[in-house]
């Protein structure tokens, strides 16, 4: 391997290694990051991280985007089963969901407060939007299959608002059908962080995914996704 090769190599495994140290700073104090303590626990020179991070906001940028990657890449292979759309939708919302347990300081930084003073570059946007792609996509296909209360039309402000953004998606996507998108995700977002950030405790403790799959189907329902018959 050439010089140049394997100083890449050793920079790529620096990187990696100060990226996992902060995210364990993220399970003992959140978004709060400091380039100076995961330095000290590297041993190392914090002017030797900022070789590899100029700033907090550009390490917070690189644990957002894996964070958005790992989630979707689980949610994505979830979707790749073959079946119905519906059982498509609740395989991917539980790998989400399951993902989220195993990983909730990473799903805290990327949907729950966020951080003060960090404005997220276009850089996060494609690995953002990688789970409502994906929901979009499932409920695209049932479309096409015939469940027609998916393109059912939707009228007023809202509908005026999304039809452009339907129209750049594509030129056969009903604004209902992108409605039913981003109702379905927000839903999701919403379920599992209420069961990760304690809205649960005291009432629902045995059977938290029964009830997680219960809202996903209740979710699905409203937006028109059905079982066939």
């Amino acid at each position: 391997m050439s010089a140049s090769g394997v100083r890449a190599r050793v920079r790529a495994e620096m990187t990696e290694e100060i990226k996992a140290v902060a995210v364990r700073h993220l399970a003992s104090e959140g978004a709060n990051l400091s380039l100076r303590a995961v330095a000290r626990d590297l041993g190392m020179a914090s002017s030797a991280v900022y070789r590899y991070f100029a700033s907090r906001d550009e390490l917070l940028t690189a644990l957002i985007i894996d964070a958005y990657d790992a989630v979707g890449g689980a949610a994505e292979r979830a979707g790749a089963t073959p079946g119905q759309p519906l059982d498509r939708l609740l395989a991917v919302a539980s790998a989400v969901r399951d993902w989220a347990l195993a990983q909730p300081h990473q799903w805290a930084l990327i949907y729950g407060t966020p951080v003060p003073g960090y404005r997220a570059p276009e850089d996060t946007v494609g690995p953002g939007i990688r789970v409502p792609l994906l929901i979009g996509h499932i409920l695209m296909d049932a479309y096409q299959q015939g469940q027609p209360a998916l393109g059912a039309p939707l009228t007023g402000r809202f509908a005026e608002e999304l039809a452009p953004v339907a129209a750049g998606l594509g030129p056969d996507i009903p604004v209902r059908l992108l409605a039913s998108t981003f109702g379905l995700y927000f839903h999701l977002c919403g379920a599992i962080s209420g069961e990760l950030f304690g809205q649960l405790a005291n009432s629902i403790e045995e059977d938290r995914r029964g009830f997680f799959e219960f809202q996903i189907r209740g979710a699905a329902a409203a937006a028109g996704l059905t079982a066939p018959a």
